[in-house]
């Protein structure tokens, strides 16, 4: 079984110096350059009016998205080059043969190869997955099917799932936790709005599904009836879950049950012996039921749905979950409904980068280590520090200056701050990979296998066990930053320290405009309306006045209702409350960092302009730079049913509606385009 919950999504000592002389040769090779492109603006647009346009218009003008991206823009340039150079390290690291067989390294290559041998997977086609879909299909009962989840690591449970993760209510210890199991539509709205987009959608899935069951020998009459009781049984099993908003509030999740209360909710299942199955070899008198309503339906389904049925959603979840390691149609086949279809994708991506996304999502560290080596420079991660602690700093400040907030809780905020860890670069300590059974020979699908089983055995392992807060959740060559409220920390990977988010040979306004607003982002974080709920230990406890956690959260409605007004295609607008985090993270970070940047200049002194532009201005240019984007119209429509992030051309541009400094620095007065009136702007942080 191999459904691992993500309960918080926050879009998780040995430094390498062997190659001192490679990396003082990268260092030299960084081009000194102010930072904003001049050519990316369009200056015959009014900035007063459109302030997008005004700093990306040529570049939205010249710029098409590749075939085989839905999106473009500042993160997938930079994605695009790291992976480029992730590749180069890759084929170094082959070549040298340096690494032994059982060294990590030699693993992740091993991995790489054999999703690179197509003519082996296309030979194999669906013969990996027979074994296990024959003992699907031999359960005579649910405890049989249920034995064939817990002991099959290739079966994939679209019914209920179990991980670890650090307590809610004690972060220093990895508590159990009974989630729901997984869907094949990405969200459960797909299965339950009736607008006729959605309704198209369920019938691209059940011909998805049709398609895809013929692979494994069905008729295409026996695929589609399967399919249609698919869909059947998942929108049964997607009702009951938290709507996507309700998933944003961590105390939905804080639900601590004995194992008779869990009996009592879903009996059809012998949690005692599930749990025991799966590994777990610590007695358990409690564990956290995420949703209890959902276990309580699940006994419904379970019990009021053929056996027939029950399998036949757990074979199509089981191929579904496979498709990338099998044979190049099906993988194509898969790329077609979710990518395609989905997202509005024209082009499958090169072989190569989808092999190295596997690679980075399973032994990521592994390479990680030679990516820093290469192309991380010392001097990038000094600065980049001192820019975090001004921020910080920064934050501080504000916190203490807030008009609604009373001083008890000002103190409160202030040492959730104080007791930050910050992550920046790579780990002090690598994930070692010495267990996972990757060796010569394994097919693509073996390694597969291979993978999903440490990373479940590692998690089974990890429970009752007192927490490891050294570990990483991204990879360093992950172009991404992250907030664990569980953690109370802030990460920066080492490849989101590039340009256009960070130059360290650029003038400081350009770098706190950009990875300085990432980074006040990621603070703000700890202080948005899902994050505000962990104290400075990483607990899930409120730490508030009644008084003035009301007065937060009238000041979050009123940003759920700024971004609710925001049509981004026709009748399609943003959930203000589903992205209310996201965007109360980006209104902080850009203050976070404008105030930060303030302080650099105290202490450093103030630039002169460059190009004509004031450091401010820079700032703020800087932004917009780092969010434009170019996305389809079907992802575009994806995103703002799935993701908790707004659209980057809002991004861009609406949090500064809200920023006085901002008005300030482009004299935008009332009569302007972008000029919002001072009783609709909105200040929290």
């Amino acid at each position: 079984m191999k459904n691992v919950y993500f309960l918080v999504a926050f879009a998780i000592a040995f430094v390498s110096c062997k190659n001192e002389t490679k990396q003082e040769e990268e260092v030299a090779k960084v081009e000194k350059i102010p930072g904003i492109v001049l050519e990316n603006m369009d200056t015959t647009v009014n900035p007063k009016d459109d302030f997008y346009n005004y700093v990306n218009g040529n570049w939205m003008k010249n710029t098409e998205i590749p075939e085989d991206r839905t999106r473009w823009g500042g993160f997938g340039v930079l994605r695009k080059k790291t992976d480029d150079d992730v590749l180069g390290i890759i084929k170094e690291a082959k070549e040298s043969g340096k690494y032994a067989a059982g060294t990590d390294q030699n693993k992740a290559i091993l991995i790489f190869e054999a999703i690179m041998d197509t003519v082996a997977r296309d030979k194999a086609g669906i013969e990996p997955l027979k074994p296990v879909l024959a003992k699907i299909d031999a359960a005579k009962s649910v405890e049989d099917l249920v034995n064939v989840l817990t002991s099959e690591p290739a079966a994939s449970s679209p019914y209920v799932g179990f991980t670890s993760f650090p307590d809610l209510n004690n972060s220093e210890i990895n508590a159990p936790y009974v989630s729901t199991g997984g869907l094949g539509l990405p969200d459960r709205d797909y299965y339950l709005d009736q607008d006729d987009k959605s309704k198209e959608i369920r019938g691209q899935y059940v011909d998805h599904i049709t398609r895809m069951l013929q692979y494994l020998g069905d008729s295409e009459e026996d695929a589609r009836r399967a399919a249609e009781k698919v869909l059947a049984i998942e929108t049964k099993l997607a009702e009951p879950r938290l709507d996507k908003v309700q998933s944003r509030d961590a105390r939905n999740f804080n639900n601590p049950r004995s194992i008779a209360q869990l009996t009592e909710m879903t009996p059809a299942i012998d949690w005692n012996k599930f749990i025991k199955d799966l590994g777990v070899t610590k007695q358990l008198d409690t564990v956290m039921v995420l949703q209890p309503k959902y276990m309580t339906a699940l006994q419904e389904v379970i019990t009021g749905t053929d056996i027939e049925d029950l399998k036949t959603v757990v074979r199509w979840s089981t191929l579904n979950s496979a498709a990338g390691a099998l044979s190049t149609e099906i993988e194509k086949a898969n790329w077609d409904f979710y990518s395609k279809t989905l997202r509005g994708a024209l082009k499958q991506r090169p072989l190569n980068e989808r092999a190295l996304a596997r690679v980075n999502g399973s032994v990521g560290e592994a390479i990680g280590q030679l990516y820093v080596d290469a192309k991380f420079p010392p001097e990038a991660k000094a600065k980049a520090e001192k820019m975090i602690a001004n921020v910080i700093k920064a934050y501080q400040k504000r916190i203490e200056k807030l008009d609604w907030m009373s001083d008890s809780t000002k103190l409160k905020a202030i040492e959730k701050l104080d007791k930050f860890t910050v992550k920046i670069g790579y780990p002090d300590e690598w994930e070692d990979y010495s267990k996972l059974d990757i060796k010569e020979g394994n097919s693509n699908f073996d390694n597969m296998i291979a993978v999903n089983n440490w990373n479940f055995k590692k998690s089974m392992a990890e429970i009752g066990e007192p927490v490891d807060k050294t570990e990483w959740g991204m990879s360093p060559q992950t172009v991404n930053a992250y907030f664990n409220p569980l953690f109370n920390e802030i990460v920066f990977p080492a490849a989101i320290l590039q340009p256009p988010f960070y130059n360290y040979t650029a003038d400081e306004a350009v770098n706190y405009g950009g990875i300085g607003a990432v980074i006040g982002h990621e603070i703000s974080h700890a202080f948005d309306d899902s994050g505000a709920r962990f104290d400075a230990e990483g607990n899930l406890k409120n730490w508030w006045t009644d008084a003035d956690l009301e007065a937060f959260t009238e000041r979050g409605n009123s940003l759920a209702e700024q971004y609710d007004g925001i049509e981004v295609l026709d009748s399609v607008f943003i959930n203000g409350k589903f992205t209310l985090g996201e965007n109360i993270g980006d209104l902080g970070g850009v203050l976070g960092a404008f105030d930060g940047l303030q302080l650099h200049f105290a202490e450093n002194g103030r630039p002169e302009p460059i190009d004509g532009f004031t450091a401010e201005q820079r700032f703020f240019m800087s932004w917009a730079t780092v969010w434009r984007t170019k996305i389809r119209d079907d992802a575009l429509r994806t995103q703002i049913k799935t993701d908790p992030h707004s659209p980057g051309g809002v991004r861009a541009i609406q949090p500064l509606l809200n920023v006085q400094a901002f008005y300030d620095a482009f004299d935008i007065k009332q009569g302007d385009q972008m000029y919002l009136e001072p009783e609709k702007r909105v200040s929290i942080w």
